[in-house]
């Protein structure tokens, strides 16, 4: 996993509690996961009912632009291919 952590855009997939990988992007990788895992308001419906979630991999980008490009990149690709890219 390349958690990374510190300024900039994050784009980054979590393994959920169902199997399931989700694929996001933040500028607060800690603040986002707590939200995803329900100790801090927010995080998004699709996670809501699978957690606990994992964090699998993350990296960083510039800015939002890239970080979104990246972000459709990965949700592109297959499920194979996704758990190749987080070492699975």
């Amino acid at each position: 996993m390349a958690e990374t952590v510190g300024e900039g855009w994050h784009v980054y997939v979590l393994r959920c509690a169902d199997g399931t990988l989700y694929t996001g992007v933040t500028r607060d990788l800690q603040k986002r996961l707590s939200q995803h895992n329900g100790m801090q308001a927010g995080g998004p419906k699709y996670t809501r009912g699978r957690r606990p979630v994992q964090l699998m991999w993350s990296d960083t980008a510039a800015d939002r632009s890239t970080a979104q490009q990246q972000e459709a990149a990965i949700k592109k690709l297959s499920r194979v291919e996704k758990l190749r890219l987080i070492g699975c």
